[in-house]
């Protein structure tokens, strides 16, 4: 993913999920290219996999490019990032989010100057 030390990479991907909105969605996909690892969305998915115990970083907010919890459906951790997602106003359409209302691209301002 990166040709630094893995902590390095993960704190990049952790910083740039942090800045998605409340009540809005971003792609792995998306994510990845942000935080400047283009077309590495597994790789988000493992920095998300290692956050610290009781981190802040709103990793429910990420989803798949489908616009799908990434988790087995009925899991315990499906449930959690559901829950979570519907206590911020997110809707699905069965199991889909529609990424055109939900899904936030930060503007180029944002991309600038948002810290990232």
């Amino acid at each position: 993913m990166c040709d630094r030390r893995i902590s390095e990479c993960y704190q990049r991907i952790w910083k740039t999920v942090a800045t998605i909105p409340y009540g809005r969605v971003a792609t792995y996909g998306w994510v990845a290219e942000w935080a400047g690892f283009p077309r590495q969305a597994r790789g988000v998915g493992y920095a998300l996999h290692n956050l610290p115990a009781q981190s802040s970083v709103p990793w429910h907010r990420v989803i798949n490019a489908k616009g799908m919890i990434s988790f087995p459906l009925g899991s315990e951790p499906h449930r959690r990032q559901h829950d979570l997602l519907l206590a911020e106003g997110i809707l699905f359409n069965g199991q889909r989010i529609d990424l055109k209302r939900f899904g936030w691209q930060p503007t180029l301002d944002e991309t600038i100057w948002g810290g990232r």
